[in-house]
């Protein structure tokens, strides 16, 4: 079946539509970062960078290290943006954009996550780095596609009776990592952890300004749930959607968190700009091990 002009959009050059990049742009191991700025962060690293474009929040650079080839890419904030950097993403390696017709024979990508997030649980320790094994999602994104086959709805359904989720919010989601990339960018300093992905940083991650909360003690259930051991661990805002489109679209995605701040204990840490370049820096070396 032929994709449509308001389904496949591309701009005059053949570009896909937001991310303004052809599909011999991008490499097929890709790291995603939310800020534009860390996209520079990533490939000073590289030994050699091919290209740079960027369109609104969206920046690429794709380049090699070690003769490998790797691009890196800006998201910018929240899970509406990961819907159009992944279908995006797919459709520049899966789509025939000449005859608008996705291809018989299908690319995997492997797509890796660096970002910051913040601890709900006291032993989880500032400036250390987190894989997020399970990604709980509040956002409702994957509601929006067939996905019941990728979920864990015994942990959801158990988070929503322990937490006594409102019949008027979103009903969470639970994906899995993919478990083979996740153990390539395993070592004894890496923690697993069940991350939930929020829909805004304020008040649904339980800070307060000006405005004033509808469960102030929602963060106390998030961090008192358990299941079979599983305790959620940290809370940012693109690991459910990454997992979720990753599992239907047959890639392999893995979040990797570096853990800036502590909800419990207060704290934040002392140097984030370090402590980012050094989890950039492990999951490069990771991804050249193999």
């Amino acid at each position: 079946m032929q994709l449509g002009p308001s389904e496949l959009i591309l701009n005059a050059d053949g570009s896909i539509y937001h991310l303004n990049i052809l599909p011999e742009d991008i490499a097929t191991t890709i790291i995603t970062v939310g800020d534009p700025d860390r996209v520079s962060d990533v490939s000073k690293h590289f030994d050699s960078i091919e290209f740079k474009k960027g369109k609104r929040e969206f920046i690429t650079h794709t380049g090699t290290l070690n003769k490998k080839r790797i691009s890196v890419i800006s998201t910018g904030i929240g899970t509406d943006n990961i819907d159009i950097v992944f279908n995006e993403l797919d459709a520049l390696v899966n789509v025939d954009f000449e005859k608008r017709i996705v291809k018989s024979n299908k690319t995997k990508l492997d797509i890796i996550r660096i970002g910051t997030s913040g601890a709900i649980q006291s032993d989880v320790a500032v400036d250390s780095f987190l894989i997020s094994e399970f990604a709980m999602g509040f956002d409702g994104l994957l509601h929006a596609y067939k996905s019941d086959t990728i979920q864990h709805k015994v942990i959801s359904e158990a988070f929503v009776k322990h937490t006594g989720w409102s019949s008027d919010k979103s009903v969470p989601y639970v994906v899995k990592c993919d478990k083979s990339l996740a153990a390539q960018l395993s070592s004894n300093r890496i923690r697993f952890g069940l991350t939930a992905t929020n829909i805004g940083f304020y008040g649904p991650q339980g800070r307060k300004l000006r405005l004033e909360l509808a469960d102030v003690s929602l963060n106390n259930k998030i961090a008192s749930f358990e299941h079979d051991s599983l305790k959620i661990t940290n809370l940012e805002m693109e690991t459910s959607g990454i997992y979720g489109l990753s599992k239907l679209l047959a890639h392999r995605a893995v979040s990797m968190n570096c853990i800036l701040a502590n909800r419990v204990t207060g704290e934040f840490s002392k140097n984030p700009q370090k402590a980012v370049d050094d989890l950039i820096q492990y999951t490069l070396e990771k991804l050249m091990s193999n």
